[in-house]
């Protein structure tokens, strides 16, 4: 049973196979095996490549079922369309369209397996590009409030160097109506008098400035804190909110593109041994000498060319024959005396009315 399933999967005729030599049934039926089982990698490949894709366990195994048939169908279709020829030449030739197919789907069934075979250097690299691309998002929202952010800083600290400059001014003044008091400095002389009071006054208004210049800064400086706050908060969910999208930068393209970024020599021999596998029947169709299947199979279709050629050629001789006889009738028919009095009186009815149709005409007009 095991035998006759891979015999389908060939694509031989199983009533002509049936008829020869166990040696030669075991031949497409190694040939079957290797179409089914490069259409079960073909399917296992997919299911991975579109699980990564969808998520999905279901979705995957559906699409990859689909994948696997259609494999499947093009490598049945690709051995069971190779005839055996006299010349090598010839037969690569014919063979040679189906032999970059074979190609182009070796490179189609290797890549996701080698996706999940190397699963764990691709995701060492994707976490490099993660957090590269963290650092590089980061950067690129920074860019958008950290002029702002300076700004705030800037303005904040002005407002506070006004405070200082002010603080030291009052101190200026404190210490000079003190001297003053102190009979240190100014007039020397020790007391309180009109100039120590000058002075004192002085020192009062610059406080009462001060006090009043530290209630308007702070409140500057509050408002500019909160402001400052709310584009740190602002930009730290910016942050947060984009970091999803970074973290699920780990789909089908960017694996790929990680694969890429790994040595190449894996990669390549596991592309040439599944370009080993799908070429396979080719080269053993090719390889192989002619065989009985090949020879009856020749035969078969030799005898139905030749049955088709045959009756085409009785086609044309009944064609050609007709012709004659028809011309021979036709011929025969012209020299009749009644057959010409029969159409010369349809004639001259058929001129009579159309003579009277033109009268009536012309006096309708008139």
């Amino acid at each position: 049973m095991l035998k006759r399933f891979f015999i389908l999967c060939s694509g031989a005729d199983a009533n002509i196979l049936s008829d020869c030599s166990n040696g030669e049934q075991n031949k497409y039926a190694g040939i079957g095996a290797t179409v089914f089982f490069t259409a079960v990698m073909a399917f296992i490949a997919a299911s991975y490549a579109l699980y990564t894709v969808f998520d999905n366990y279901f979705t995957a195994v559906f699409f990859g079922v689909v994948w696997g048939l259609l494999i499947f169908n093009l490598d049945r279709f690709i051995v069971s369309t190779i005839k055996k020829k006299e010349n090598f030449m010839d037969e690569l030739l014919q063979a040679s369209p189906r032999i970059v197919l074979a190609v182009i789907i070796a490179v189609v069934i290797s890549k996701p397996l080698e996706l999940k075979i190397f699963e764990k250097e691709i995701d060492r690299v994707l976490l490099e590009q993660k957090n590269d691309f963290t650092l590089a998002n980061k950067e690129q929202i920074a860019t958008q409030y950290t002029p702002v952010i300076t700004g705030i800083d800037s303005e904040i600290t002005s407002l506070k160097e006004e405070i200082i400059s002010k603080e030291t001014e009052v101190n200026t003044l404190y210490d000079t109506y003190i001297a003053e008091a102190e009979g240190r400095e100014g007039t020397k002389l020790l007391g309180k008098g009109p100039v120590y009071k000058e002075k004192r006054e002085k020192h009062d208004a610059a406080l009462a400035e001060l006090a009043e210049l530290k209630k308007t800064n702070t409140e500057k400086i509050t408002g500019l804190e909160v402001q400052k706050a709310e584009l740190s908060a602002e930009y730290e969910d910016q942050v947060v909110n984009s970091q999803p999208i970074i973290d699920n930068f780990d789909g089908l393209m960017a694996r790929v593109n990680a694969l890429n970024e790994l040595p190449w020599l894996p990669s390549f021999f596991i592309f040439l041994l599944f370009l080993a596998i799908e070429t396979s029947p080719i080269f053993a169709k090719l390889l192989s000498p002619k065989g009985e299947y090949d020879f009856k199979l020749e035969d078969i279709e030799g005898e139905v060319k030749t049955w088709v050629a045959q009756k085409e050629g009785q086609r044309r001789v009944v064609l050609d024959t007709d012709h004659t006889i028809n011309d021979r009738v036709y011929g025969d028919l012209t020299e009749e005396e009644e057959l010409y009095a029969y159409k010369k009186k349809i004639a001259r009815e058929m001129m009579k009315k159309q003579q009277d149709a033109f009268y009536k005409r012309q006096t309708g007009i008139l």
